[in-house]
This record gives C-alpha cells, sequence and structure tokens, in this order.
C-alpha cells in the first residue's frame, strides 16, 4: 500500500529545519585563511581610523587664514617649505603663507588646516598661487571620521568577505575567531546512476547531483565527504546512511525519498530511529523533499530529480547550515520582479521557476520541469509563484529569490 504523505507549506518546513540547528563552537584561523567564513565575534576598532588627520590628496597643506580673500583677480601665493609623501612626517611648522607639498595619505604638518589640491593651484616650483579662500579642514581627512577606537564595526555572525578581510587587516587581526565548520557528507542513490567518466549505457544516466551539491556547499565555503552512489538495495543502503550519519554532522541524500518500489530512505531513517520533520512540502519541484534528525545530525533527503534536488538544497540545506556556522542571515535574499512569461495554470503548490533575474525582470531559464538540469546552468534566481487557484501573467509582480549572492538575510517569509 502506497503511503500517504501530508504536505506541509514551505514556509514551515524551512522553520522546522532551521529550529533543529544549532551552532557547532568556535576555532581561530590566520587572517588569509578566514575568507568565507563566519565571525565568531565582533570587530573592534583598536585605534580611529583614520589614525591621524590627512591629506585625501595630492597638493599643498596650508593655513586656511592665510587663502582669505583669494580670487581670480587677486590671487595669494605661498612658499613652499617641504616636500612629503604618504608615511613621512614634516619637521616644519607653517607660518604666515607657507606650505607643506603633500602626497595622498601623508599627517597634515603642524599648523596645517587645509589642503589645496595640485589642479586647484598654479605651481611654479617653489611656490604656488591660489585663486579661491579654503575653510577650516577643507580636503582634510579627520582623525577618527571612519572609525573610533573601542567602536564596534561589525557584529559576530557576519560572512567574512574582502571588505571585511580589509578591515581586520586594518586593527591587526592577524587571527580571528570565526566558527566552525559543520562537516557535510553526499550520498547520490540509485541503481542508474553512473559516474561522470563512464559511458552512457540503456536505462543510466550520469550523477549530476553530487557533484552539483557539492559545488553548492563550495560556494558556501564547505568542504565535503563524497560516500560515492548507492544502489537501490535496502541493506546495502542502509550500512551507507549509517555509516555516513555517524561521521558527519549533515548527511544530504539524493534520490530514494519518493514512494516508489526502490525508494528506501524512508526505511532506512526508521531502522536508524531518525525523527523525520517531514516528507512531503507544497512546493514544485521537490514536494517528496523529506528532512530527518538522528542524535542531533541532520539527514536531508532531496529528491533525485536534479532541479528538485537543487531548489530543495538552496530553501533547507543552505539555511541550516548557516545556522550551524553561527551566521546571522541564512536566507536567500528576496526581491520582486515582472514576470516575463505567463504561467496561467493554477497549481495548488508554491512552484519554484529557475529563472535569469536582470533587476527588472524575471524570465524562467528555460525547460523547467523538475528533471530539468539545463535550466539550472543558466539561472541566477528563482521564482516564486504562490499556490492557489489562480494563475499568472507576464507583468505580474513575483517574489524572486536570489542565487550566488555573497550574503543573505536575516528574515525571510514566504
Amino acid at each position: 500500500m502506497v503511503e500517504q504523505r501530508k504536505p506541509i507549506p514551505v514556509s514551515q518546513a524551512v522553520e522546522q529545519v532551521v529550529e533543529q540547528a544549532h551552532p557547532l563552537g568556535t576555532e581561530t584561523v590566520a587572517l588569509e585563511d578566514s575568507y568565507g567564513r563566519i565571525l565568531a565575534e565582533p570587530i573592534k576598532a583598536a585605534h580611529d581610523v583614520p589614525p591621524f588627520n590627512r591629506s585625501p590628496y595630492d597638493g599643498f597643506a596650508l593655513r586656511s587664514a592665510d587663502t582669505a580673500g583669494a580670487s581670480g583677480e587677486r590671487r595669494v601665493r605661498f612658499e613652499v617649505i617641504d616636500h612629503i609623501g604618504a608615511g613621512e612626517v614634516s619637521g616644519k611648522s607653517l607660518t604666515s603663507h607657507t606650505a607643506v607639498r603633500i602626497m595622498t595619505g601623508a599627517l597634515l604638518p603642524e599648523g596645517a588646516d587645509a589642503v589645496a589640491m595640485f589642479e586647484q593651484t598654479v605651481d611654479s616650483g617653489d611656490s604656488f598661487t591660489i585663486r579661491k579662500p579654503f575653510e577650516p579642514m577643507e580636503n582634510v581627512s579627520l582623525q577618527g571620521e571612519d572609525a573610533k577606537q573601542g567602536e564596534t564595526i561589525i557584529d559576530s555572525g557576519g560572512l567574512i568577505h574582502p571588505g571585511t578581510i580589509a578591515l581586520l587587516a586594518t586593527f591587526g587581526y592577524a587571527r580571528v575567531a570565526v566558527s566552525k565548520q559543520p562537516v557535510v557528507g553526499i550520498l547520490s542513490t540509485g541503481t542508474e546512476l553512473l559516474d561522470v567518466s563512464e559511458p552512457l549505457s540503456p536505462g543510466k544516466i550520469r550523477n549530476s547531483n553530487g557533484p552539483m551539491i557539492a559545488a553548492q556547499l563550495r560556494r558556501m565555503g564547505i568542504h565535503c565527504k563524497l560516500y560515492g552512489m548507492s544502489e537501490d538495495r535496502l541493506e546495502e543502503s542502509f550500512a551507507v546512511v549509517k555509516k555516513a550519519a555517524e561521521e558527519t554532522d549533515c548527511l544530504i541524500t539524493t534520490g530514494g525519498v519518493s514512494v516508489g518500489d526502490f525508494d528506501f530512505l524512508p526505511a532506512i531513517y526508521e531502522r536508524l530511529g531518525a525523527k523525520v520533520l517531514f516528507n512531503k512540502v507544497a512546493m514544485r519541484p521537490g514536494s517528496v523533499t523529506t528532512v530527518a534528525v538522528a542524535n542531533g545530525r541532520y539527514l536531508f533527503g532531496l529528491s533525485g530529480n536534479p532541479s528538485a534536488c537543487f531548489t530543495g538544497f538552496e530553501l533547507f540545506v543552505r539555511p541550516a547550515l548557516l545556522k550551524m556556522m553561527g551566521a546571522e542571515k541564512i536566507y536567500l535574499p528576496k526581491t520582486t520582479a515582472i514576470l516575463k512569461e505567463d504561467f496561467t495554470k493554477a497549481n495548488p503548490f508554491t512552484r519554484f521557476i529557475r529563472a535569469t533575474y536582470d533587476g527588472t525582470y524575471a524570465t524562467p531559464a528555460g525547460f523547467n520541469k523538475s528533471n530539468a538540469v539545463s535550466s539550472i546552468a543558466r539561472g541566477n534566481a528563482l521564482i516564486v509563484l504562490p499556490g492557489g487557484t489562480r494563475g499568472f501573467s507576464a507583468g505580474d509582480s513575483v517574489d524572486v529569490l536570489l542565487l550566488g549572492v555573497e550574503e543573505g538575510v536575516q528574515q525571510w517569509q514566504l
């Protein structure tokens, strides 16, 4: 007798998955190894930035009071008494109508409170003239205007990206406290699967889900353990899943979660004593997505169909792993777009359409059945079409989930 499964809403499924995730602790890594990790402590300014008043331009440091009354008809002349570059300090103190030739980033000399850019002067070597008055601190980068000593610049839980690396380096973080990463395993199930290096034969297909998920994990900065491919034999599959579940924090399987004669994952979860959070979601593709927890470890049973597998990872696996890594922003960024094609047939389930998003329009990326592969490669977003009694027409405003974005969002609701 075929098992009757009751689908739950996508938002409820996501919530149930995320509730089970717990941070894995912290570790310290070298600055050069911290890219893509999650900050485990806030970044505090160890000193003011800039650490002193400095010139943001190449020009002449001068006293603003000496520029009073300057105009095109009455140019004011200054004597150049020194020349300094970034990292150098002038030993001269400015007096009336004297100036120091200064390069970008250099400390303002004593007495100076403004900078005339080269293009604002007529330079004659040991002197120059100006045709406009300068205000105090005009063209000056002020000490602490970017950051004050002791100020929290970035809170913990944020993704370390190139800008974060710059901040860490600025404040001398040679080593960085980051959240530990989960150990993630991948197992592809199905007697029909071939390795990517094998030639096709009747009834067989190459395993695309395993390499795809490994790449999705790498995009998150997570390495994975590969458990290969398992044929549709209960005892063999159980042994592999049991071993993998004991060695990982999260095991992702593809295929074997439907209600066919050779879909053994539900039986394996039962034998493992796992708590099944859900085994059907009101979504297309990927309605058979199943998630269980055994001994505090995730068992993600994703569909064997590539598009359904891809979508299930982005909706359920990604936020769970990010929460385990201590991230604050765990969900795919969501925006709205104008739909470019009709979807007039109503569907009771929420649909996720692989699409290209150009900042205004969302266009389906091609063939969009659950077993599609080509549209995954072409798409950079997922169109979200809520389930119900109506279809959708070109020109409708629709929600879009953005793929491959460096950092996600903190709150999210479908």
